[in-house]
């Protein structure tokens, strides 16, 4: 299903050929990512955005899910201008029934609650558009918790027989109080005990755009503001929010394309 890509320089096209881009990890498929290096000082734009490259000339780009086929990403360093051309795999997603969800929470009509909707989804935003400088991204990923896959990224969910959005992060089943740790380091900008949807959830910058959610939590163990370390406690499994049942689900966002969490770990056969 991946095309896993390291060390890897791309030939691209350019009026003058700039420095190579090198590939130091990439999943070039739908809601996958592409770290890469380029000469330090380089310009790089990606979707019409400008990416942040660090000291180093790193950078991450990602891929939402249903992205299309091919994107093109610019670099300009020192007058000349590089076109890479990414092929971008297509995925086929889950289609997942959930049933037994209190009718309010599939189809909410109060204005009351809806104003609710409203407020989460501003904090949730104002939150993922801190964009700070920091690399822990370039951390690899460890699994936030322990437990059963039970929710997939990408799926279809048919909730109470309605279909609604897609799913776009990985559920961990297991038990009320299980432990949730950062599964990389970065600084907390969302701990809030309970959203419409989410419940108690928490949001971790992990720097250059890059972001991971927790949702359904039972207990937050952080602040906003403060600094975490990889496997440090952030939270416990719950079922708040809309929620059958005790679950982690947890989230990764490049910006606004929302990426699959477990293209960002290596789990053990």
């Amino acid at each position: 299903m991946l095309v896993l890509l390291s060390s890897v320089s791309l030939g691209g096209t350019a009026k003058e050929q700039s420095s190579p881009l090198i590939v130091e990890r990439a999943a070039l498929t739908q809601g996958g990512f592409l770290i890469g290096r380029v000469t330090p000082g380089s310009n790089v734009t990606f979707l019409q955005r400008t990416v942040k490259v660090d000291a180093n000339g790193r950078f991450i780009i990602g891929f939402g899910r249903d992205f299309p086929a091919s994107a093109k990403l610019t670099i300009t360093a020192q007058g000349q201008t590089r076109v890479e051309e990414l092929s971008i795999k297509k995925r086929d997603y889950r289609i997942e029934r959930i049933d037994g969800l209190p009718p309010q929470k599939v189809n909410p009509r109060s204005e009351a609650v809806l104003q609710r909707i409203a407020r989460d989804a501003k904090l949730i935003r104002e939150a993922r558009g801190i964009v700070s400088e920091a690399t822990d991204y370039l951390q690899p990923f460890v699994v936030p918790a322990q437990g059963r896959i039970s929710g997939y990224y990408g799926s279809q969910r048919v909730l109470n027989g309605e279909p609604k959005r897609p799913h776009f992060g990985e559920d961990i089943a297991g038990p009320i109080g299980t432990p949730v740790t950062a599964p990389a380091a970065g600084v907390v900008r969302l701990a809030d005990p309970d959203m419409f949807y989410s419940g108690a959830t928490i949001i971790i910058d992990h720097g250059m755009g890059v972001s991971s959610t927790y949702l359904h939590l039972h207990k937050l163990h952080v602040k906003v503001g403060q600094k975490v370390a990889q496997g440090e406690l952030i939270g416990e499994i719950g079922k708040s929010g809309r929620a059958t049942g005790p679950h982690l689900d947890w989230r990764i966002n490049w910006y606004d394309q929302r990426l699959d969490p477990a293209l960002f770990i290596n789990r053990k056969p």
